[in-house]
């Protein structure tokens, strides 16, 4: 609808320049702008406010904490913690009083108390909360939930839409609020992997929402725009990273490839701490991206826009900026429009996610345009439906108290057979076979709080990972080498492989630090060198009573490596060992274990 001199309170002039401006203006713009304007009408010319803006109609807000937020945050790897800090510095910046607690720190009885809440949570595995977000998620999904009436929230969502389950943990929170009568503040904003956009734009809303719900007295409480905080380098910002050392672990014969990579940090100001990640931004296969371009018979120099004032040659675009190697549902449901095929039109229609589940598994962008013919639609339009290749997370293997300015990785090479192709990890067959010293990789750190050694150096730790899940146990070790903690704490770890021979990572390494006391104890399994495979929870199995009465001493208990598998069954075998040892039943070992994870003695860094 246009503004007219006829329809409108304004002159000429005023509605021409109104009615250019609109259509420029996102949602939340719109939403502030509402706002702003409705607290300049209730304000009088002295500056005080007559009367009070709010979103729920027969309810006032209390002045005392209409300005007040609560952050809570659930987070496996530290996204969502760091977006949580994010967002308090902006909110803060724009003149909000702010608490931001982890869900896991977060007493439930005091949701009562908070009439705004953000939400910032993270879907982990097959659609499960993080390890930190359990025990919130399980109160406030119970029956001594309160009823929240006053309570104004909002959900950030993050997920991966290569999973079933995309995003479930923020929907299940979102609507359980709504059941609980509370009141959305805006509406749930739900992130894929790249996501710092919509992130901000969730967060420019909160703010619009504020200003249109929220008088105050004061001028300040309407600042002109918010302003994102960030560092100098971050998920946004890659560091170049200059590669020192990029060495095979693994000894001849073996089935492995397991890369050890040193990259120098100096200049970048990035620090970490043991138990932090590091992320990088890969590029993918040539050879793939050819094959590509060859199916689709495109010019690999047509020039094609993958953002706003980016734009590269379409061959490059398809080498370090899009993804091609994984397949979603979203994607599928994109290409039909792009597509004649009947058959990728029935593939996802509704009533065949089975079907779908199915063909996604294992599949890439290559057989996606072979399978599905005939296609149409340009080489800008297709890359458009494509999302950006993510950075892939890796476990920091190295402290930065024993190597100033560097940061170790630990990569295991990744290659498979899958639909008559042979298969390549994007990350890691770059790091293994296209990186050579002097080349430069985009890095930027990732903090988690999550897996972090005991502030008290006198907690005994249990460490456990097998293969590359072993790496931040190398950093824990090394950083309490050189802090001195080797005559303190006890540490004891379980590591696992293929072959003593030929697999054995950092042997040299864990022998001395056992022969100087910074490691108290060491067990190995190399589950093919024997008939009967021995993985490490038969390790652990095997010295049970040991094992439980470092728990009962209160030793903090760390796993590293695959969630499906090798986490799973470690988790059940310490219930098995709380079960026999304690003399407990299920019920009470799990209560055990929890209480564990509570006191943040049972710590998983799991993919």
């Amino acid at each position: 609808m246009q503004l007219q001199v006829l329809n409108s309170p304004f002159n000429q002039e005023q509605a021409e320049l109104i009615n250019r401006i609109l259509p420029t203006l996102t949602e939340s713009q719109k939403f502030w702008l509402s706002g702003y304007l409705a607290a300049a009408q209730v304000t009088t010319t002295s500056g005080v406010p007559t009367a009070q803006v709010t979103q729920i109609p027969a309810k006032s807000v209390d002045r005392s904490s209409a300005r007040e937020v609560t952050i809570l945050y659930g987070s496996q790897t530290g996204n969502a913690q760091g977006l949580a800090k994010k967002a308090a510095k902006t909110l803060e910046a724009n003149g909000f009083q702010v608490t931001v607690t982890s869900m896991s720190d977060f007493k439930p009885n005091n949701l009562k108390k908070v009439q705004n809440l953000l939400i910032i949570v993270s879907t982990h595995g097959e659609g499960d909360p993080p390890d930190n977000a359990l025990t919130f998620h399980e109160f406030l999904h119970s029956k001594r939930a309160p009823k929240l009436d006053d309570l104004h929230f909002s959900v950030l969502a993050l997920g991966d839409s290569s999973y079933e389950f995309f995003c479930q943990t923020g929907k299940e929170f979102d609507q359980r609020l709504e059941e609980l009568r509370g009141t959305r503040l805006y509406p749930r904003f739900e992130c894929d992997v790249d996501y710092d956009e919509p992130a901000a734009e969730w967060l420019e809303g909160i703010l619009g929402s504020f200003g249109e719900s929220q008088t105050e007295s004061s001028s300040e409480a309407h600042e002109p725009a918010p302003q994102l905080v960030g560092s100098q380098y971050s998920r946004t910002n890659p560091f170049p990273a200059e590669v020192l050392e990029n060495i095979n672990l693994n000894g001849r014969g073996s089935n492995k490839e397991t890369r050890h990579l040193e990259l120098s940090l100096e200049g970048s100001g990035l620090t970490f701490e043991p138990g932090d990640s590091l992320g990088i931004y890969p590029e993918n296969d040539p050879v793939l991206v050819d094959l590509l371009l060859e199916e689709m018979k495109w010019n690999p120099e047509e020039l094609v826009t993958v953002k706003q004032g980016d734009i590269r040659p379409l061959r490059d675009a398809l080498l370090s900026y899009y993804e091609i190697t994984n397949l979603t549902k979203p994607l599928l449901e994109k290409a039909v429009q792009l597509s004649a095929s009947k058959e990728l039109q029935n593939l996802t229609a509704p009533g065949n996610e089975a079907e779908l589940r199915v063909y996604l598994e294992g599949r890439d962008l290559l057989d996606l345009v072979r399978d599905f013919t005939p296609r149409i639609g340009s080489a800008q339009e297709f890359v458009s439906i494509l999302r950006k290749i993510p950075a892939r997370l890796y476990s920091i293997a190295s402290s930065v108290s024993a190597n100033p300015d560097e940061v170790h990785l630990t990569i295991g090479a990744v290659r498979y057979d899958a639909h008559g192709r042979k298969r390549k990890g994007v990350c890691s067959i770059y790091a293994a076979e296209r990186i050579k010293p002097g080349d430069t990789l985009r890095v930027y750190v990732q903090h988690n709080e999550n897996f972090k050694l005991p502030q008290n150096p006198d907690t005994p730790i249990i460490m456990i990972g097998p293969g590359t899940g072993v790496a931040p146990f190398r950093s824990f070790l090394q950083e309490r080498e050189e802090t001195g903690v080797t005559t303190k704490g006890k540490s004891w770890l379980f590591f696992g492989d293929q072959h003593f021979v030929t697999d054995f990572l950092y042997q040299t390494e864990w022998q001395k630090w056992l022969k100087n006391g910074t490691l108290t104890k060491m067990d190995v399994a190399f589950s093919r060198d024997t008939t009967q495979k021995v993985y490490v929870q038969h390790r652990m199995l095997e010295h049970s009573k040991e094992l439980f009465e470092w728990l009962q001493d209160g030793a903090a208990v760390y796993i590293c490596g695959d969630e499906r598998h090798m986490a799973h069954d470690v988790h059940n075998t310490l219930l098995e060992i709380i079960e026999k040892e304690g003399s407990m039943n299920r019920e009470k070992a799990t209560e055990y274990l929890a209480e564990m994870q509570q006191q943040k003695r049972y710590q998983r860094d799991v993919y």
